[in-house]
């Protein structure tokens, strides 16, 4: 039987789910510019903390937790029109669709809540599947900071910084 990807808004009651998977994705420090010591406490503060109207998902798999997203304004003021989103996606569900259900949910929030586009500020250039994923659904790189993420090897490399039209 094949499995069935949802995504859906966060309810408290996920947090015991979710911080497993941005545990994992922390620690391991090769594809988000997060800590990696990042304690629950923080993470639950810096996740669940998106400004005003912002949003947090989940995808889901019947009542298994396959991922994570935050979304809201890039910046307040006149930067408030433009958007920005973080995905967390443990490595056992990668490559089941679960990056591509969440981005295009947050897409879709982006549009109806009248952003005028979607700006990702720190994309680690050797994180290739999200580039590809992101490139996929019509972002592009706009710049690349060099040497701005360190990997667990202490080898340093770009964040690139990618935006899509809305």
């Amino acid at each position: 039987m094949a499995s069935t990807i949802t995504v859906r808004d966060f309810d408290e009651t996920d947090w015991p789910l979710v911080w497993p998977v941005i545990e994992e994705v922390v620690r391991a420090g090769d594809t988000f510019p997060f800590p990696t010591d990042l304690t629950e406490t923080e993470a639950r503060g810096i996740w669940l903390e998106n400004g005003p109207g912002g949003r947090v998902t989940v995808a889901v798999d019947g009542d298994q937790v396959l991922g994570t997203a935050k979304m809201g304004r890039n910046r307040p003021g006149p930067g408030s029109h433009v958007a920005t989103a973080s995905y967390m996606v443990p490595a056992g569900a990668r490559g089941r669709g679960v990056g591509r259900a969440l981005v295009v949910d947050s897409l879709d929030w982006a549009r109806e809540s009248g952003y005028a586009a979607m700006q990702f500020n720190a994309v680690v250039a050797t994180n290739t599947g999200a580039v590809r994923l992101y490139e996929s659904l019509g972002f592009t790189v706009v710049g690349t900071v060099p040497r701005a993420h360190e990997l667990p090897t202490g080898e340093r490399v770009g964040l690139r910084i990618m935006h899509v039209d809305l």
